[in-house]
């Protein structure tokens, strides 16, 4: 249970976190509509497997073959985590779409594709699955349990971008949400830097 509240936290702070993802989706939405922007949200969430996929097999090798490495993995994780809350916290870069224009992007098709591409490829969420095994993952724990953890991560992302893709949909609701980014970012980044510093306690003791 301790393991599933602690993916829980992980997934959701990391999932609305703005991000390049939360861009997209946005862009997708407004410049071709809510379906393509549901679209995109369903290719983040694939992608999301793509991360899982290696991190899980990695993470099951070096368990089994070096504990040490893979306390080493944990504290550097822990570290990742401080150092997100950090960036978050003290980020001043507010989020604009620009000028957005249909064009060869258009297409729902296309949106997916891209959802899929900006996920897999993209180092944040790549270091934030890693971060997150790390923390959960225990030796002798089972493959289906591992990849469940995954499915509710592309669930959880899948989710939160479907509702941006609808909420973006609205130029009312877009200007609002973008409005309360500094507090968002802020709430984020003392909720990372608590729970990696509470990690790093829990090693030391």
């Amino acid at each position: 249970m301790n393991e599933l509240i602690a993916v829980a936290l992980f997934t959701l702070l990391a999932v609305i976190s703005p991000g390049a993802d939360f861009a997209m989706v946005t862009r997708s939405s407004y410049a071709q509509g809510r379906k393509s922007g549901l679209a995109a949200a369903l290719g983040i969430a694939m992608g999301v497997q793509v991360h899982v996929l290696y991190t899980v097999l990695g993470i099951a090798v070096i368990i089994s073959h070096s504990p040490v490495l893979f306390l080493t993995m944990k504290v550097v994780g822990a570290g990742y985590l401080v150092y997100l809350g950090y960036k978050s916290l003290t980020n001043t870069t507010r989020i604009s779409l620009g000028t957005v224009r249909d064009g060869d992007d258009s297409g729902v098709i296309k949106a997916l594709r891209t959802g899929f591409l900006t996920n897999a490829l993209n180092p944040k969420t790549m270091l934030f699955v890693v971060s997150a095994y790390t923390q959960v993952v225990q030796p002798g724990s089972p493959l289906a349990l591992d990849f469940a953890y995954g499915a509710f991560m592309s669930l959880a992302h899948w989710a939160w971008f479907s509702l941006v893709a609808v909420f973006f949909s609205s130029a009312g609701l877009r200007a609002a949400m973008i409005e309360r980014q500094r507090i968002v970012d802020r709430v984020i980044g003392v909720a990372l830097i608590g729970l990696g510093l509470a990690v790093v306690v829990a090693g030391v003791r």
